[in-house]
């Protein structure tokens, strides 16, 4: 997709005030986001539209020997030396790790300024020796890093690319205007820097990323009893989704994926059921779950009302929310699959096409996740 119109930005970018002096030029940019000798910055302005039905672009499988850019578009790790614990992991792996110039950065709830942290997210995308980027952990700040981002250079540096949570708005952002299928699946400082990462965590990352094959059930190899089936039936369609709040975010932007059709996937942290009815109810009102083909639902840690058992008046459970605000859409819904803030953390490609059975509680991978 061409862009619409390019902006430049006289003057540094004020990134926790967002005052941006804007003047618009007619011109086209190819290059990365930065800041030129002349001090100018490059900021992309988009129209609000869908993407468009073109085949998603996915990225060369990962081989051991690879090197894996290390990014940190969000918030920061509590504890520093936590990345430097997950690249030992990484390495232990077989692969090799690369940090962003401006990893280790902090600025208040940020991993350092939005131009420091777009500028590294597009130094690894256009790095030839990086096959592979994966996030330090997600928290907040991804949404400000949107405009800020080339996504020509992008699509036609297609590259692996994972996280989760705060992350959702990145995957949201690489399918509508880069058409790049990406990963919702482990992270450094949530995943890799345990000593006890699940083995199923790290198996459906290895075979996702790894074997040009269909990476079938993302529940293979899942002991826990969490899969339950809210209705039946079987539906196909391309994936779309993360955390729902962040998923929820992107409505009204131009990087709002298109629900036609599609199944659509979510998952959150330490969300009360009434906020699920909240953001829920916002996508009905955008005529947007309508459109859905199925829904495949993760385990949502932490998402009871604390108050529920002591209130006087009725609290309904996540469970009711999910009936009474979905049933109604007549679609195979299956709750409890193995994604989320969770250690058991299945890896999940966005934009591929896949298969959510709610006969048997599945949501199943149909077609090669790499090259």
């Amino acid at each position: 997709m061409p862009f619409s119109d390019i902006f430049i930005v006289d003057g540094p970018l004020n990134a926790m005030s967002g005052e941006i002096p804007l003047v618009r030029k007619d011109c086209a940019w190819t290059g990365s986001a930065g800041s030129s000798k002349s001090g100018q910055f490059l900021l992309a302005h988009f129209p609000l539209r869908q993407q468009n039905n073109s085949m998603p672009i996915i990225p060369d499988r990962l081989n051991t020997g690879d090197t894996i850019g290390i990014i940190a578009p969000a918030s920061a790790p509590p504890d520093p030396k936590n990345i430097d614990r997950s690249v030992a992991v990484l390495e232990r792996l077989g692969f090799k790790p690369k940090l962003a110039p401006k990893v280790r950065q902090r600025w208040g709830f940020l991993a350092g300024s939005d131009r420091d942290r777009a500028a590294d997210l597009m130094k690894m995308f256009t790095d030839r020796k990086v096959k592979a980027i994966i996030c330090v952990r997600g928290g907040y700040g991804s949404s400000r890093l949107l405009p800020l981002l080339d996504y020509r250079t992008i699509r036609a540096n297609p590259k692996v690319f994972v996280g989760y949570s705060d992350i959702t708005s990145l995957h949201c952002a690489f399918l509508v205007k880069s058409h790049l299928v990406s990963f919702h699946g482990p992270m450094l400082n949530s995943d890799f820097v345990k000593k006890d990462m699940p083995d199923f965590t790290l198996q459906s990352f290895l075979k996702t990323l790894m074997q040009p094959t269909a990476p079938g059930s993302v529940c293979d190899g899942y002991k826990k009893k969490t899969v339950t089936i809210l209705r039946r039936g079987i539906a196909s369609g391309r994936l779309i989704g993360g955390n729902i709040t962040l998923l929820c975010a992107t409505l009204g932007t131009p990087y709002q994926p298109s629900f036609k059709n599609r199944i659509l996937f979510f998952e959150d942290l330490d969300e009360v059921p009434y906020r699920f009815d909240r953001m829920l109810t916002q996508f009905l009102n955008a005529g947007l779950l309508q459109q859905v083909a199925g829904i495949a639902i993760g385990i949502n840690a932490n998402c009871k009302d604390p108050k529920a058992k002591t209130a006087k008046e009725y609290r309904q459970t996540l469970e009711d929310v999910f009936k009474e605000r979905l049933l109604p859409l007549k679609v195979p819904i299956v709750t409890g699959l193995p994604f989320g803030h969770i250690p058991l953390n299945a890896t999940l490609p966005v934009g591929l096409r896949v298969t959510l059975d709610a006969l048997k509680g599945d949501l199943r991978i149909t077609e090669p996740a790499v090259k």
